[in-house]
């Protein structure tokens, strides 16, 4: 196994070389994902300048890197987009919407 099952985090493996960049992925998602708050779910174009953990779940008929990525959640970290299926039980805050969302 090289992730965790519910949120799929990256695991250590046993004699990996610079352990710190999986173990600071991990907590760099569990941030992100735990305690889960997007700006949209409509929103279909990533924002130009998005800012360091911005997230949306993906509408249909998403572009650019939204494309391909539908009822996904949309985290922008590190400099680039991560997509994660979300998982039953997850929790979502939409703030465009005042609204809490769960799968």
């Amino acid at each position: 196994m090289t992730a965790t099952p519910r949120l799929d985090l990256p695991l250590l493996a046993a004699g990996q070389a610079q352990k710190h960049v999986t173990h600071n992925d991990a907590l760099i998602r569990l941030d992100a994902l735990v305690h889960l708050a997007v700006a949209s779910r409509t929103e279909t174009v990533p924002p130009a300048v998005p800012t360091e953990t911005s997230a949306y779940i993906v509408p249909a008929g998403g572009t650019g890197v939204f494309a391909g990525h539908e009822d996904e959640v949309a985290i922008f970290e590190d400099g680039g987009w991560s997509f994660f299926e979300p998982r039953p039980g997850w929790q979502a805050w939409v703030a465009d919407e005042d609204e809490e969302q769960l799968w």
